[in-house]
């Protein structure tokens, strides 16, 4: 077998930009991702292990049969679990179900209950969807504070310089006093950053659109696109409001619209009016028809649209099929049947027929005629190598390819890194 070496002219290194999209949808305190249905399986209830709206990493477990970890007691089906040894080096995992040693361990006490040697097991799966929460009293002179507030004031006044509504304090407001509605979208939906001017938020009710926020101008502020003239003499002129802003590296949306969106009564909160304060009430928030206490709540949905931004490394590869050259295939149909593939053999002698044939694989275009011999073969893989000449990568084509024997071919590989 011949070793070609890749020129630096065959390898090139870029990087792939995508902006998939995802988009949410809330209704009786259910979520819906990408308007995926749930789906139950012959085993599970939820045939992908986590409610609707979540997303799994990996996704495995699809389909199993109970999520007790139980891995001694061979039962069929179970769910597959990671596990490693403690050992002297450390590792462990952030969270513990139990040990070989102790089923009932307090993940806080893995390493204080668990001896050298026994078995730590952790649980899949991994999931996460969005978070809606409401907080009335951001940061309290009396010393009542939102942790999660406190932590994104230095960043809201940094992103001040592409909007005022973003400031803590300004003449649109005091972000410590006013109650505010935030979401927060895990980083596994969007990537490094949502794209700008890809958001939305629409609230409906029994079906119909009632109000929209866009981020049109791409700098974070969420601006009303709904007027009365469309919407009717019961929706309010809103139209240019901003109803909040979003912070597009760090995936959450701040929402801190009072203004009421339509004069009907639409039961989302203890005031009846609809505003923008509890969009996506149900979002995983504790908020159902029984804490807002009336079944109308159950006719009110919210949608959430984005694109996020991935990076990904691609390396291409073109490996070069000359002509002359890759003419020879260890397919055991490649040489003629019925002929001796050893000439002699003893206890010091392997010796092959140098006498052998190759067969005649060229297609004749008419019936019972065989088309004049040409040496050709059937591309179907292609084998990557690293200096020392061991294999660390096969490319399998979905089709074999001819390759004449006076033909230049190149195929082109592609790896995402």
């Amino acid at each position: 077998m011949a070793f070609k070496k890749f020129e630096q002219k065959d390898v090139l290194l870029n990087t792939m930009k995508a902006h998939p999209q995802s988009e949410f949808f809330i209704n009786n305190s259910t979520i819906y991702y990408n308007n995926m249905p749930e789906q139950s399986g012959a085993f599970s209830s939820q045939v992908r292990n986590v409610p609707p709206g979540f997303i799994s990493l990996y996704e495995y477990n699809i389909d199993k049969r109970s999520s007790t970890i139980l891995p001694q007691d061979g039962n069929y089906n179970n769910y597959i679990f990671p596990f490693i040894t403690k050992g002297s080096s450390g590792g462990s995992f952030r969270t513990a179900i139990h040990s070989s040693s102790d089923d009932s361990l307090n993940p806080g006490d893995e390493w204080t209950t668990t001896a050298v040697g026994d078995t730590l097991y952790g649980v899949y799966p991994l999931s996460a969807s969005i978070i809606r929460e409401l907080i009335n009293t951001p940061s309290a002179s009396g010393g009542t504070y939102n942790a999660q507030y406190l932590s994104l004031r230095n960043r809201l006044n940094f992103y001040s310089a592409r909007s005022l509504h973003y400031a803590v304090t300004s003449s649109y407001g005091d972000k410590n006093t006013q109650a505010l509605n935030m979401i927060y979208i895990p980083s596994i939906f969007y990537g490094s950053k949502i794209k700008p001017g890809s958001v939305s938020l629409k609230w409906y009710f029994t079906g119909s659109l009632i109000g929209e926020l866009q981020d049109r101008k791409q700098n974070g502020e969420l601006i009303e696109v709904t007027n009365s003239v469309a919407f009717g003499p019961k929706h309010y002129d809103n139209n240019n409001k901003v109803g909040g802003v979003i912070l597009y590296d760090e995936g959450i949306i701040l929402l801190t619209g009072s203004y009421p969106i339509t004069s009907d009564t639409i039961y989302t909160s203890k005031d009846g009016n609809p505003t923008w304060r509890v969009f996506a009430a149900g979002a995983q928030d504790g908020v159902n028809s029984t804490t807002v206490g009336n079944d109308a709540f159950a006719k009110i949905a919210f949608g959430l649209s984005f694109k996020g931004t991935t990076e990904t490394p691609v390396m291409t590869m073109f490996a070069h099929a000359k002509k002359g050259e890759v003419n020879y295939s260890n397919n055991p149909s490649f040489i003629k049947y019925g002929q001796d593939l050893v000439n002699f053999t003893s206890a010091h002698v392997y010796e092959e027929n140098s006498e052998r044939l190759l067969a005649n694989t060229v297609s004749s275009s008419y019936t019972d005629y065989s088309a004049s011999f040409k040496r050709q073969v059937y591309v179907s893989r292609v084998g990557i190598y690293d200096e020392n000449k061991k294999l660390i990568g096969v490319a399998t084509l979905a089709n074999p390819v001819l390759k004449e024997e006076d033909q230049d071919l190149a195929f082109k590989l592609r790896l995402d890194l």
